[in-house]
């Protein structure tokens, strides 16, 4: 193994790092190289088209419509109904967009002229509460419920169970009982 290594080990391995002489050409060619890299890596972080636009306003638009529904056509949401009434709004919610209105503002803009009915989901205030309480209220009530059965059902699985394993009781003792039974509702 030894005759091997040195075998294939040339003359200039042996020679120490400090000896070795960069070329000017290889210099050159790692100062292009580098060069290269950095002005790639730049261009593709600063011209990358998320970087050269703001948020997308078409996608606030749909965000947007995704929460409002169409008073015309009874539960379709605004991003999807084809009518021109939805056409029309999905147009105005980007003009308000781009006169620096917020979501929020253009959501009260249409209640304030539609009402609540254009929302996807009821504002948590009022009567409105009962439609985010009684899910949990019933998911606890109906647990409960199952919880109750079942442990009656195991209690009286578990009186059977007894019932099957007690002696059977002796044929003067079931007749002693019936006799005083008898005698005691006379």
């Amino acid at each position: 193994m030894r005759d091997f290594k040195s075998k294939v080990q040339s003359p200039k391995s042996n020679a120490s790092p400090k000896s070795t002489v960069h070329s000017p050409k290889s210099r050159f060619a790692s100062f292009t190289a580098f060069a290269a890299l950095a002005s790639f890596a730049s261009f593709a972080l600063f011209a990358s088209p998320a970087f050269a636009q703001g948020p997308n306003l078409d996608d606030q638009v749909n965000r947007i419509s995704k929460e409002l529904y169409c008073p015309v056509c009874p539960n379709t949401p605004l991003d999807v109904c084809d009518t021109l009434a939805c056409q029309q709004w999905r147009a105005l919610i980007k003009d308000r967009l781009q006169k620096g209105e917020s979501e929020q503002q253009i959501r009260e803009y249409f209640v304030a002229q539609y009402g609540n009915r254009v929302l996807g989901a009821p504002p948590a205030e009022g009567f409105n509460w009962l439609a985010y309480i009684l899910p949990g209220v019933a998911l606890i009530v109906g647990g409960a419920a199952v919880w109750a059965t079942a442990r009656r059902w195991r209690a009286t699985r578990a009186d059977r169970a007894m019932l099957a394993q007690s002696p059977p009781l002796a044929r003067e003792y079931s007749e002693r009982i019936e006799k005083e039974l008898r005698e005691s509702s006379n």
